[in-house]
């Protein structure tokens, strides 16, 4: 089943249309994916979640010690 559901990247209302009305910024689907115990790709995507949660930490504390 399609989600119908949409919710605006800049100003987080929710919507049913691809675009918002509030500030004509692009949405996005905000459910997240269907879980699958046998996932061939979870680690992957867990992997990659990490290497992007710890390079915006890294440049955070970089700024702060200059």
């Amino acid at each position: 089943m399609r989600h119908l559901l949409r919710r605006c990247y800049a100003c987080k209302i929710y919507t049913l249309k691809q675009e918002c009305p509030r500030c004509h910024g692009l949405t996005h689907d905000p459910h997240p994916p269907k879980f699958s115990p046998d996932d061939k790709y979870a680690r992957y995507r867990i992997a990659d979640r990490y290497k992007a949660d710890s390079g915006s930490s890294k440049s955070e504390e970089g700024s702060g010690n200059n």
